[in-house]
């Protein structure tokens, strides 16, 4: 193997074998870098500095364990989300521009999770792909028939419907339990989920008998107590 081969190798898996010796050895990782260590470490992986992004990678380990903690009810191992996770930071830190104003950790952290989402909306349409062509049946010719060949559309057309009905089912359920009565009919009214039309904050104002700025106020409360919920059950 040619010396070019063995520096890309070294440089994509460095960070999975710095991890392992984590998840193997201690519980613990270790401690975030300052804001000044921060800096110095990503100017020098600008200049090229691999071992800075290496440092970058293992000093930022601890915010993938910390948001892995959000997803320990999906039915997934902890190591494997913590390997998807750090997939996502290793992306994070080849991406970052310090130029936008968003602190590394800001963006790393959208980055994990959107990896840690996406691996398990994967596990889930493979799942729910596996089950539709499971066989319910023959034809008159005794060849198996599945839910596949009696729909008789794409696959991913048919999962992404299925899964949303999923999602919407949630989404009431979590109204419906999470919500105290005004916030519902707040969410209701602004979302169209009565009549499929959407009303302006004023418009509810004016229905309600309370200030615009009270129905926003409202609105933004009711909506962070849904995103925890469904967060939560995801």
């Amino acid at each position: 193997m040619s010396n070019v081969l063995l520096l890309i190798l070294n440089i994509i898996l460095k960070p999975f074998v710095v991890l392992c010796g984590y998840m193997i050895n201690s519980n613990s990782f270790p401690q975030p870098l300052s804001r000044e260590e921060e800096e110095k470490y990503l100017k020098l992986y600008a200049q090229g500095d691999e071992n800075a992004r290496n440092i970058l990678i293992e000093r930022n380990l601890r915010l993938v364990a910390h948001i892995v903690k959000k997803y320990n009810n999906t039915g997934k191992d902890t190591d494997d989300l913590i390997s998807i996770g750090t997939i996502g930071l290793i992306k994070a830190i080849s991406t970052y521009d310090s130029t936008k104003g968003t602190r590394l950790a800001t963006y790393a952290a959208r980055c994990i999770e959107n990896e840690i989402l996406m691996t398990i909306r994967s596990t889930k349409k493979n799942k729910l792909e596996l089950s539709l062509q499971e066989p319910i049946g023959m034809d008159k010719e005794g060849n198996e028939i599945n839910l596949l060949d009696i729909l008789g559309t794409d696959v991913d057309k048919i999962i992404d419907e299925v899964d949303l009905r999923f999602q919407i089912k949630k989404l009431y359920r979590a109204i419906n339990q999470v919500l105290k009565d005004r916030e519902k009919v707040i969410i209701e009214l602004r979302y169209g989920l009565i009549d499929g039309k959407c009303k302006t904050q004023r418009e509810i104002a004016n229905l309600l008998g309370i200030s615009r700025s009270y129905v926003s106020r409202i609105e933004t409360r009711a909506l962070a107590k849904l995103h925890k919920a469904l967060m939560n059950k995801n």
